[in-house]
């Protein structure tokens, strides 16, 4: 007797959920497997990463479509609690990355959120929002329970960490939703729009330069890291200001990362000898061994001989990181401004099997060469915001 129509399209279904189901099981275990391996600092951040499987696992069995699994790792990234973990791809309602999406860096004191920083330049320094305002709601709602989408589910014992994570993943806001800060401004409250009146992009440059008064000279990397043509609109600048009597390297918009051939291509123009400038970690858990190497820095054309004064923030990250403190380590700058982004390690990417999604992985550990985690590299000379960091720069450099 044949099947009725109507079950066989009850059959069509029901395989459809189980293969659905077993696709989205199996790239969940593939991507936790994955971090369980290559991830580099599961230890130091104290993640409970059995519980995280054990957390979510059961809820990737019940996932029936691709869009629900994106989202389904968003939440799963969270429990990393770092900027430099995150996939390859968004929603329209997925939250933007940090610092690379974020306009404003914020702090949480007790149960009070505050700005600590505004990027320059941003839509959030258009809108007035500045440094040292008291956040006392985010698009019409208390902060402290929006936080809890973003604070790791393995723990209930939530560190400074994860709260200065998940705080600014908040005030980084979602591709779909135009941010309304409410701050207290002289006792009173009073609402910012940062997403209102959008900036109008600026024709995207790799650098900017010029000579300032006294004879000093100025070098702005804008988000351009990753960009191999920097390398040779470097060198056109460094030849405009190679008279002067000091430059400053503006790093605080380099928040994308990039590769250390432009940044060993840059710092070569500032030292006349081989210099070492970071060092790399891999932990080879297969095998119980240690892979660790020091990366050094070749002279490259003419060397700059005056002073350089090098400028971080809390939009400097990755590789904007690893060059500060290779400038420290090989002593040759005086470095200038805030805690910087402290993004961990050296990514790799990888994809998963059935849904081709691409996810970065911190694989290798990084290093000033004095040992000091790059993460938790302060520079010499620390400020509270972007706009110090401007000033001092300039008093440094006459």
């Amino acid at each position: 007797m044949r099947p009725d129509k109507p079950f066989l399209f009850l059959l069509l279904l029901l395989s459809q959920a189980f293969f659905a189901q077993s696709k989205y099981h199996e790239d969940f275990l593939e991507f936790w497997n994955d971090y369980n391996t290559h991830y580099a600092y599961m230890e130091k951040q104290g993640i409970d990463w059995n519980k995280v499987k054990d957390i979510y696992l059961p809820q990737a069995d019940t996932i029936t479509h691709d869009w629900y699994f994106v989202q389904f790792l968003e939440g799963v990234v969270n429990e990393l609690h770092n900027g430099h973990v995150s996939l390859n791809l968004n929603l329209p309602i997925s939250n933007r990355i940090i610092p690379s999406g974020a306009d404003v860096f914020a702090e949480k004191k007790g149960n009070i959120f505050f700005i600590a920083d505004v990027k320059s330049g941003s839509n959030a320094e258009s809108c007035g929002l500045k440094p040292g305002m008291e956040i006392v709601k985010f698009n019409g709602k208390s902060v402290g329970p929006q936080l809890q989408k973003f604070l790791p589910k393995f723990t209930s014992k939530h560190n400074e960490a994860m709260y200065s994570y998940a705080l600014n993943m908040l005030f980084a806001g979602s591709y779909d939703t135009k941010r309304v800060f409410t701050v207290r401004v002289n006792g009173k409250e009073k609402d910012f729009h940062p997403d209102k009146n959008p900036i109008k992009p600026a024709p995207i440059h790799l650098l900017q330069y010029e000579i300032l008064d006294g004879n000093i000279g100025y070098i702005k990397i804008n988000n351009s890291l990753g960009n191999n043509s920097l390398i040779k609109e470097f060198d056109t600048a460094l030849d405009a200001l190679m008279h002067t009597k000091s430059i400053i390297l503006d790093l605080t918009d380099t928040p994308g990362g990039g590769n250390t051939t432009v940044a060993r291509g840059i710092m070569g123009c500032f030292t006349d000898k081989e210099l070492p400038y970071q060092k790399h970690v891999i932990d080879e858990k297969e095998f119980g061994t240690v892979r660790s190497w020091i990366e050094y820095v070749i002279p490259r054309g003419s060397t700059y001989k005056g002073k350089l004064i090098v400028m971080a923030g809390h939009w400097t990250g990755s590789m904007g990181e690893g060059m500060v403190i290779g400038f420290d380590a090989m002593t040759r700058s005086q470095t200038i401004g805030t805690k910087m982004a402290g993004l961990l390690g050296a990514i790799y990417t990888f994809k998963m099997k059935n849904t081709g999604y691409g996810y970065q992985i911190p694989y290798e550990r990084m290093y000033h060469v004095n040992g000091t985690p790059r993460e938790d590299f302060v520079p010499i000379n620390l400020t509270a915001n972007s706009t110090e960091t401007k000033e001092k720069a300039l008093l440094l450099a006459k």
